[in-house]
């Protein structure tokens, strides 16, 4: 049974995704990433009824995802399989521990700060505005995104996690746009 056009060209894109992840995984991963990013920025700011896209802010998720989104969840999951390559459940169990509790908190604040300062706030105002959102955020991830992280811990293979990541964070980038631009209608509000 020949498939139709949209399915091979599906198939071809997966099957290109597959060849380049594993030749070049680092530019996929953050070529991916900052897609995905950008996406969930546009997204959320077209859900939200924006009558212009912020296009410094798609262009700060969108950098953030290609120069932090790929690499850095590429090194912590190649460097967390190779220091526990088993898969016990005491391993995964493990794995998700150090993924929550040390890398989840590092990454949240890595990407508050990057993305603001790529808004081009100075760092007084993304300070301020971490102080505001950076524990909302890194506690409704804890609750929110857990149960999606052991899944991606427990099942979805090495090679395909950065991939999952950023699916997950095209979700996410819509809530911290969200929060971002909250605190920032908040701030404009307060000081006039």
């Amino acid at each position: 049974m020949a498939l139709s056009k949209p399915a091979e060209f599906l198939q071809s894109l997966v099957l290109t995704y597959l060849e380049r992840l594993n030749s070049r995984p680092i530019r996929t991963k953050s070529i991916t990433s900052c897609i995905i990013a950008s996406l969930g920025n546009i997204t959320l700011q077209n859900i939200a009824g924006a009558k212009m896209i912020d296009q410094d802010s798609v262009v700060a998720f969108g950098l953030f995802g290609l120069l932090f989104g790929g690499p850095v969840p590429h090194f912590f999951y190649e460097s967390l399989e190779s220091t526990f390559p088993e898969n016990s459940s005491k391993m995964v169990f493990l794995k998700f521990g150090i993924e929550r509790l040390l890398f989840t908190p590092f990454y949240q604040f890595l990407s508050l700060y990057v993305l603001s300062r790529f808004e081009g706030k100075s760092h007084e105002d993304t300070m301020k505005q971490i102080y505001a959102i950076y524990w909302p955020i890194l506690k409704a991830n804890w609750q929110i995104v857990s149960l999606v992280q052991f899944f991606n811990v427990k099942f979805v293979p090495p090679m395909l996690r950065v991939l999952f990541h950023n699916m997950v964070g095209f979700f996410w980038a819509m809530f911290i746009t969200y929060k971002k631009r909250t605190d920032d209608f908040r701030r404009a509000n307060t000081v006039k």
